[in-house]
């Protein structure tokens, strides 16, 4: 069994929303996608998508979406992005994915070899940037819901490696110790997997080990369009 994620698929939501849009890069991108996902994985891996899935404002105009993504191999584990405005309560959302798919809303989830858990996550204040009142009032709540996706996670564990999921970053290249890493690192999570940075925004994620977590971004056109596979040995 392999772990895979790759998130930001931004698909059309039933809508005529070209990608393209946003640079030539993103032409014909979700083919780009499941070419390499069908060459790859097999039924029995699982591959995480950390949010951003579908433009979709309603949940029933994300089900076709849904429908591509479920028609790929292997199992897929779900958590919410910022665009995913079609995502309204976890129950809803699981009663309309495919087989093999499930969600995640600051929980965990057992998926054999590893525990996997996640949240969507916030923007954080930096020493030049403050938060504004509605941002921090998000930020606090967000940092409360990873806290409770992680100890889902310890009860679950049994010292298998964690894995989390967050669609925000939770650190930057330039700001590696966050109330988000400090979270992390307290509950020894093993990998963080994140998206939500794209175009020039890239060259501020951080891929790479901090403090005895690795972390990965994962967002679709960081990876060029291709998953990543988690090597859960390292």
């Amino acid at each position: 069994m392999k772990l895979f994620a790759i998130a930001d698929l931004h698909l059309p939501g039933g809508d005529d929303k070209p990608m393209d849009v946003f640079g030539p890069q993103w032409d014909g991108h979700f083919e780009r996608i499941s070419a390499d996902w069908r060459a790859r994985v097999r039924p029995e891996d699982l591959v995480l998508i950390p949010g951003d899935i579908s433009w979709a404002m309603q949940l029933d105009h994300a089900v076709p979406d849904l429908a591509a993504i479920g028609a790929l191999p292997g199992r897929k584990l779900l958590i919410k992005g910022n665009h995913d405005y079609w995502w309204s309560s976890l129950t809803r959302v699981r009663e309309i994915l495919p087989a093999g798919m499930d969600a995640l809303q600051h929980s965990a989830a057992d998926v054999g070899p590893w525990v996997i858990c996640g949240t969507r996550g916030w923007m954080f204040p930096t020493g030049d940037t403050p938060l504004g009142e509605e941002d921090e009032r998000v930020y606090r709540r967000e940092l409360l819901r990873l806290e409770m996706a992680l100890s889902d996670a310890d009860r679950l564990a049994a010292g298998r490696p964690v894995v989390a999921m967050l669609h925000y970053p939770p650190l930057y290249d330039s700001q590696r110790d966050t109330a988000f890493t400090e979270l992390l690192t307290a509950h020894g999570v093993h990998t963080a997997v994140y998206g939500h940075l794209h175009g020039a925004g890239i060259r501020a994620g951080f891929t790479g080990t901090h403090r005895g977590v690795r972390y990965l971004l994962t967002s679709c056109d960081s990876l060029d369009f291709t998953l990543v596979e988690l090597n859960m040995n390292a």
